[in-house]
């Protein structure tokens, strides 16, 4: 399916320009940073500082590389032992790319057990869905979509698929387990992210979102209805509008939480006795930018504005 705009001039199509220049666009992942911590958000959008990598992204990048080039071979061929012949030369490629996930392992042993982890998640897979059945109609589509606010959504789709009836399917996978059920709707954010823009892409809701686990082998899955996109449309307003204060103040103040245990960026919070740098002011120019087309009747920020650290 090849996903196209609608005639409404607050639309607009997935740009080919390098993401260096495009303008600062929020996706479901810096939007749960800014949920999660706004100085989290500040380091990785605005500072952009660099994260060692960790041994369970680098595991998803992996995952999410295999599963995506399965559909590359003829269905009758997508089973587990051409799942797992994939797994090698996808590492082999990850390694040539970012030389120092080979950092993370301090033995080859370990190595080793990170990698049969890994294609313990691929035959899970097949546990789940039946490739064989599947023809998607795209894998890691690149989502963008400008909102009457002014807002610009973008993010990439694991895969989306097309039923006979022109119903759309949205898939992600995760690498982890499924979490609790009280946590479900917390899980579901990034779904309704990408329903909502292919809502107001396509002018119709998809049918299905949809995401499989791989650790357990579990699936969630929504139908949104338009009042349930409409209510994401509502939060993301609301997420836009507390990083717009943000951004015109200086003030990212960090929000501490059991997830701060895993933050690459511990040492350099204030909430744990550490000093944050000064922004770098490309990156607050980029965000006060983005922020100034859409803060309705908001007084300009001048260039400078906002650079205290938080």
């Amino acid at each position: 399916m090849a996903v196209s705009s609608t005639e409404s001039p607050a639309q607009t199509a997935p740009s080919a320009e390098p993401a260096a220049s495009r303008p600062v666009a929020l996706s479901p992942s810096r939007a749960k940073d800014f949920m999660q911590c706004p100085l989290l958000f500040r380091f990785r959008l605005v500072d952009r500082l660099p994260e060692p990598p960790s041994p369970a992204a680098v595991k998803g990048t992996l995952v999410h590389s295999v599963l995506e080039r399965l559909y590359d071979l003829p269905a009758a061929q997508r089973d587990p032992a051409a799942g797992v012949e994939l797994l090698a030369p996808a590492w082999e490629e990850l390694r040539a790319e970012r030389p120092e996930v080979e950092e993370m392992f301090g033995t080859p042993e370990e190595l080793q057990a990170w990698l049969v982890s890994a294609r313990e998640l691929v035959e899970r897979y097949f546990q789940v869905e039946n490739p064989q059945r599947l023809e998607p109609a795209e894998r890691e589509k690149l989502l963008e979509v400008e909102l009457g606010s002014g807002i610009m959504l973008r993010g990439f789709v694991d895969r989306m698929d097309v039923a006979p009836n022109g119903a759309v399917r949205v898939v992600d996978y995760k690498t982890g387990r499924s979490p609790r059920p009280q946590y479900a709707a917390d899980a579901l954010f990034q779904m309704r992210f990408y329903g909502l823009m292919l809502w107001r892409l396509t002018g119709t809701p998809p049918r299905r979102l949809q995401l499989v686990y791989l650790a357990d082998g579990q699936v969630l899955t929504l139908d949104p209805t338009e009042n349930e996109l409409l209510a994401t449309e509502d939060q993301v307003e609301s997420i836009w509008g507390a990083i717009t204060r943000a951004a015109q103040t200086g003030d990212f103040r960090p929000r501490v939480s059991r997830l701060c245990d895993w933050c690459s960026f511990r040492d350099r919070c204030p909430s744990f006795g550490g000093t944050p740098p000064e922004p770098p002011q490309e990156g607050m120019d980029r965000l006060l930018a983005a922020v100034g087309r859409t803060a309705a009747g908001a007084t300009a920020v001048p260039a400078g504005v906002g650079a205290a650290t938080a």
